[in-house]
């Protein structure tokens, strides 16, 4: 179903990749894209559980804007093994002002057909979703 204020369909795909991820911890991440000609969320990449960190960061696109969905898991100081699901809204400054746009206009709607986030990141340069501001923000 197409939002008017965006415009932008969410294919089936991204939610039931990501109840798999949710429930069942079957990937690390998900990238998503808009498909400007489309009018609509795709699933783009999917990694493994195995995949760290530095290989999400690595396939987000340097000037291409991407929502991305991330399952961090750490330690806490009580020493409990914990995992907080990220939805990065990754925005660089070097992307299409059109594409940056639509990204802006369609987050909000988007991350609601994702039931289960609970940290919202946006960054516009790697440095703004950095291991250590995940890190700070998961507690």
């Amino acid at each position: 179903m197409a939002n008017a204020a965006s415009g932008m369909a969410v294919h089936d795909d991204c939610k039931l990749k990501f109840l798999e991820l949710k429930a069942k911890r079957t990937y690390r991440f998900i990238v998503f894209k808009i498909e400007e000609k489309q009018k609509q969320v795709v699933v783009e990449k999917l990694g493994e559980p195995s995949q760290s960190y530095d290989d999400f960061t690595a396939s987000l696109p340097a000037n291409e804007c991407r929502y991305a969905v991330y399952d961090f898991d750490f330690v806490t100081a009580e020493n409990c093994q914990k995992s907080r699901i990220f939805f990065i809204a990754w925005s660089p400054d070097t992307s299409r002002v059109r594409s940056k746009m639509i990204y802006a206009s369609s987050k909000d709607r988007f991350k609601r057909e994702l039931d289960g986030i609970q940290v919202e990141l946006q960054a516009t340069d790697p440095t703004e979703m950095g291991l250590d501001v995940i890190r700070s923000r998961a507690n």
